[in-house]
C-alpha cells in the first residue's frame, strides 16, 4: 500500500486487478477540506486511460512489478527475443500485445523488460533513442521555405519527418513518445 500523497510519475498501481502506471500527477490544495491527489494513469495491458482523484492520505495499492533489463536479441513471426544481462535468462514477449514497439527495438539494444506475476507485461522504451537514417530523399537549396521537412525512414523502419539537411546513413535523436526529431547527432 502507498499513500496517494507518495505517488510520483511511473509509480505502477493495482487497479481493477490490473497493473496502471502513473503517467501525471498533481497535488491539489483546496482552501477548505483535504488536499487530493489527481492521478492519470495507463494501464500497463491494454493501453486505457483512467483519471482518479484521491485524498492525499488515503492509501492505494501499488502493483508489485519488477524491472529486468535485457538484450534485445531479435523478433520471430510471433515474439520479441530478449536476454537478462545478468543471468542470462531468456525472455519472449508477444508482438501482437506489444506491435508498437517493433519500430524502437535496435538489435543488441538494452531495454527495461516490465514483470508481473512473472509475466513480461511491457517493453519500457526509453523517452529518446538515436535511429540511424536508412532512406532520405534528396532535395534541392532553395527549393522550399524556412522550416521545411521530409520523412525518413530508420532503420527500424520508423518515420519521422526531420529537416531538409538530414542525409540518409546520419545519426537523428528521436523523441519516442511523439515521434518527433529532436537533433542530429555527431559520430
Amino acid at each position: 500500500m502507498i499513500k496517494a500523497v507518495d505517488i510520483v510519475k511511473g509509480t505502477c498501481l493495482l487497479q481493477k486487478g490490473q497493473p496502471y502506471i502513473v503517467v501525471d500527477r498533481e497535488l491539489h490544495n483546496p482552501g477548505k477540506g483535504t488536499s487530493v491527489a489527481r492521478i492519470k494513469m495507463k494501464s500497463i495491458k491494454d493501453g486505457s486511460v483512467l483519471s482518479q482523484t484521491i485524498p492525499t492520505q488515503q492509501e492505494v495499492e501499488d502493483a508489485q512489478v519488477d524491472l529486468h533489463a535485457c538484450q534485445y536479441q531479435y523478433a520471430d513471426q510471433d515474439n520479441y527475443h530478449f536476454m537478462d544481462n545478468e543471468n542470462y535468462e531468456q525472455y519472449e514477449v508477444s508482438i501482437a500485445e506489444n506491435p508498437d514497439k517493433k519500430f524502437y527495438l535496435q538489435d543488441g539494444g538494452v531495454y527495461d523488460l516490465i514483470i508481473w506475476e512473472g509475466k513480461v507485461i511491457d517493453i519500457k522504451i526509453p523517452y529518446k533513442v538515436v535511429f540511424t537514417v536508412a532512406q532520405s530523399e534528396n532535395y534541392v537549396k532553395g527549393d522550399t521555405v524556412s522550416g521545411a521537412t521530409k520523412p525518413v525512414v530508420t532503420e527500424t523502419g520508423l518515420t519521422v519527418r526531420v529537416p531538409l539537411f538530414i542525409k540518409q546513413d546520419e545519426k537523428i535523436l528521436v523523441n519516442t513518445e511523439t515521434n518527433e526529431y529532436v537533433e542530429r547527432v555527431n559520430g
